[in-house]
């Protein structure tokens, strides 16, 4: 059987040019890059090539990139370092952050080194409610702010550029998770009023193990990872040559091809909309699912209540179909998706993230689509 591969907002099949690009790497550039002869020189020569790609396509400089093993490591040395850097003691997110974001501010908060977490409202959609965010700022000293692009459960967008100017306006850090959409929009920072952004690279079919944290020029924060004076001493420990290769080469393909792949995958994203709304009964799609309020890699559909609703997505990787999802936390149970949780979502309803990329076609589609409606006429509760 061969599988049909729908969960790319977890992560994406390695591009064949990016491992070509590894491989390359590997073979012939094995020095340390903090050494002094020539393999040493000639690696950090490519490195800071890499960075340079990077910063590039983000309208940054260099000395703005810092290469990290990933989005979770970027997220908390924004987030801890940014607080630490200016004494905040006061820091705003959402219920619907990644982990990263959200069990990092409430460790803080439990540690005693902000004093206030405030959560700003969001609808049953996951849109920011922007007045509630200005009032949280106005009503508070200086603060942090936390807020992703784009939901990773959902793919409801949140206007980066919107919330810039409000944190601005009352002199807040802010720090966005931009995960999900690193490479699948066209970020450029001198125009965007952001402190710090992160990058995944297997968000983007490149490697797992290797990300980046852009950190503005007016903010000068401390070391990530004591030990060595890696990444202009803001994080020790050798490079991950390969992976920050592997990343450069990633981006390059990601914007290189952005307009055409972005057109491909909204076409999957509304085909799959548009079938499974048709074709299955009492559906709904949690999230915004209009183009230009939501990431075009992600559908959350809510399925009506069924018997074992927690083995659909267990029925679906049986049925050769690998995606993502759950259900919202039930009455005093921990367990399941706090997202789902935070925009109202019925609990009874199981819920699938369908994620997709450049890599499938509308037959895999119509494949889900049938396999789903079976699946869901033999479970479903009458």
């Amino acid at each position: 059987m061969e599988r049909i591969y729908l969960d790319n907002a977890a992560t994406t099949p390695l591009d064949p040019d990016v491992i070509a690009e590894m491989v390359q790497v590997m073979t012939t550039h094995y020095g340390n890059p903090s050494s002094i002869h020539a393999q040493g020189r000639e690696v950090r020569t490519l490195i800071e090539k890499a960075r340079k790609t990077v910063a590039g396509l983000l309208n940054a400089t260099p000395a703005e990139i810092f290469f990290t093993s990933g989005g979770t490591e970027a997220d908390n040395t924004a987030i801890r370092s940014g607080i630490a850097a200016f004494g905040i003691k006061h820091a705003i997110t959402s219920t619907i952050e990644h982990h990263a974001v959200e069990h990092t501010l409430t460790a803080m908060l439990q540690q005693g080194i902000i004093d206030k977490l405030s959560f700003v409202n969001v609808d049953s959609k996951g849109n920011i409610d922007y007045d509630h965010l200005e009032e949280l700022l106005k009503n508070n000293e200086r603060s942090f702010v936390s807020l992703m692009h784009a939901n990773n459960e959902l793919g409801t967008l949140t206007d980066i550029e919107r919330v810039g100017e409000i944190c601005e306006q009352y002199q807040a850090i802010y720090h966005c998770d931009t995960v999900q959409t690193m490479g699948h929009y066209i970020h450029d920072v001198r125009k965007l009023k952001v402190h710090f952004m992160v990058c995944a690279a297997h968000k983007l079919h490149g490697p797992k193990g290797a990300g980046f944290l852009y950190v503005n020029h007016n903010i000068k924060i401390s070391p990530m990872i004591l030990g060595g004076a890696q990444e202009r001493n803001m994080r020790g420990g050798t490079e991950n040559v390969y992976g920050i290769a592997g990343l450069s080469k990633a981006l390059q393909l990601a914007y290189s091809d952005m307009q055409q792949h972005q057109q491909y995958i909204q076409e999957l994203k509304s085909y799959l909309h548009h079938r499974l709304s048709t074709e299955i009964p009492d559906l709904e799609f949690n999230g915004e699912t209009d183009a230009d309020k939501s990431l075009y890699t992600v559908l959350n559909v809510s399925f009506p209540a069924m018997d074992m609703s927690d083995m659909l997505l267990f029925n679906l990787d049986i049925s050769g179909i690998s995606a993502s999802g759950g259900s919202a936390c039930s009455s005093g149970s921990n367990i399941g998706s706090h997202v789902l949780t935070g925009i109202g979502v019925d609990p009874n309803r199981p819920s699938v993230r369908f994620s997709f990329s450049k890599y499938n076609t509308r037959e895999e589609l119509d494949i889900v689509v049938d396999k789903v409606k079976h699946i869901v006429s033999q479970n479903v509760i009458a």
